[in-house]
């Protein structure tokens, strides 16, 4: 037993001893009433490592008497697959125990491969789990999808870990119980909070802990596990994130609203977890290029030349030394007045160009380089704004059918203020002049 890793040992072998995921197990939940009825749908798994996605599907085929057959994306092809659905079907023939392929890492077989599960699972040979730590909306088929219910599973929560934490080491016979340790209260929320609701790593950890713990009091029974045995055990560990999957999505998400909600602390708090878990820099030099121009606009134009410079820096310098320009372009971004004008006024004018599609550019404004083109009055009435009082000129530059079309509105906010008292007092002017009946 001490050569199986605890975190294999302490595996839960019933429902009872199965911590967590009390939204989909709890009465009147959905896989409760799977159980109850004795049937089990083709199921994806989805949610971090160590939350008990595999433990789980062992649970639920023993609890519906099927027979459980484990298969790795790792190992394993469509080759494999075709012998266990075979296997599968004889033994449905025959009047055997309905088989439940639990599939791990679902998410790393290619669409081919995925394509091959779809005659078994409708046609019954097989009931599917998949699991994944990867959003399946990225990963999965959509006709695999379809045929399948997805289950978030959580986390594992503060109170779950702790009930973890006792019961490996008070179980004599599968946990550390014969070596009668305990675990300082500071050292218990290190563990937790270091776990990220990850059991694997809890009990990987506090196994490692305590044969620290052992090492360093050989002589008296009941050594205490401290902080400093956590902190040893832990050594570096990879803050969760994944750059092609959901988490990466999140970060980046969390960091943009920030930026955008004029909170310099979160802003940089989100910027430090993409860096610290292996973010590419230019990725988020390059979304924080996006927002000067997104969110902030022409309310502080310098924006956009801080969160460039800072892609700049970042190049020149490389890390760790460009991460600090990186970290000032947010905190100027987050700080910065903030107007999403020219974003709505860039959509409006694309909506307009889309929808009304090849208008004829306006006569007067068309370019005349040659005879013929003079001819055809090209040029033609065309009126240079420096020839008039505050070179302001009134003259249509739009398309005819889109004539006083207002795109770009700006705020009362920062530099924009000033923008937008110019254009009143020159819409002004012109208006004036309009009502004089022309142009002076």
């Amino acid at each position: 037993m001490k050569r199986i890793p605890l975190a294999e040992r302490l595996r839960p072998r019933t429902l009872e001893e199965f911590l967590g995921q009390r939204h989909l197990l709890a009465q009147g939940k959905i896989l409760n009433g799977m159980i109850d009825r004795g049937t089990l749908a083709s199921l994806i798994l989805w949610g971090p490592p160590g939350c008990g996605k595999t433990t789980l599907a062992r649970l639920l085929a023993r609890l519906i008497d099927a027979s459980f057959v484990s298969f790795s994306a790792v190992l394993s092809g469509v080759k494999e697959l075709r012998i266990i659905a075979g296997e599968a079907k004889e033994q449905r023939k025959n009047g055997g125990l309905p088989t439940v392929l639990f599939v791990d890492e679902i998410h790393r077989f290619n669409k081919a491969q995925q394509d091959a599960f779809l005659p078994y699972v409708e046609d019954g040979t097989i009931t599917l789990i998949g699991a994944t730590t990867e959003n399946p909306s990225f990963e999965i088929v959509a006709p695999l999808l379809s045929r399948c219910k997805i289950l978030v599973l959580n986390p594992l929560d503060e109170q779950d870990l702790k009930a973890i934490t006792k019961r490996a080491l008070t179980d004599r016979e599968r946990g550390l119980g014969k070596l009668n340790l305990s675990i300082d209260d500071e050292a218990e929320a290190y563990l937790i909070q270091q776990s990220n609701g990850d059991a694997r790593t809890l009990l990987n950890t506090l196994e490692l802990a305590a044969q620290l713990a052992v090492a360093g009091n050989p002589e008296a029974e009941g050594a205490e596990i401290r902080p400093s045995h956590i902190a040893e055990a832990l050594q570096h560990k990879a803050l969760k994130y994944d750059k092609a999957g959901d988490e990466h999505f999140n970060l980046i998400s969390a960091f943009h609203k920030s930026l955008r909600g004029s909170d310099p602390d979160a802003a940089l708090y989100w910027l430090a977890r993409m860096l610290a878990a292996g973010e590419d820099p230019h990725y988020v030099a390059r979304r924080m290029v996006r927002f000067a121009s997104e969110d902030i606009g022409i309310a502080d134009p310098q924006a956009l030349s801080v969160a460039l410079d800072a892609l700049h820096a970042y190049d020149f310098l490389g890390s760790p030394e460009g991460e600090l320009a990186l970290a000032q372009s947010a905190l100027y971004l987050a700080t910065a007045p903030k107007s999403n004008s020219v974003y709505k006024a860039l959509g409006q004018a694309m909506s307009d160009a889309r929808r009304l599609g090849s208008l004829p550019v306006p006569l007067h404004i068309r370019n005349a380089p040659t005879r013929l083109m003079k001819e055809l009055g090209y040029g033609k009435g065309y009126k240079y704004a420096h020839d008039h009082e505050n070179a302001i000129v009134e003259q249509e530059y739009l398309p005819s059918q889109l004539r006083n079309r207002i795109y770009y509105n700006p705020t009362n906010r920062g530099y924009e203020r000033l923008v937008k008292d110019r254009l009143d007092k020159w819409r002004k002017i012109l208006a004036q002049r309009r009502k004089k009946g022309g142009q002076k």
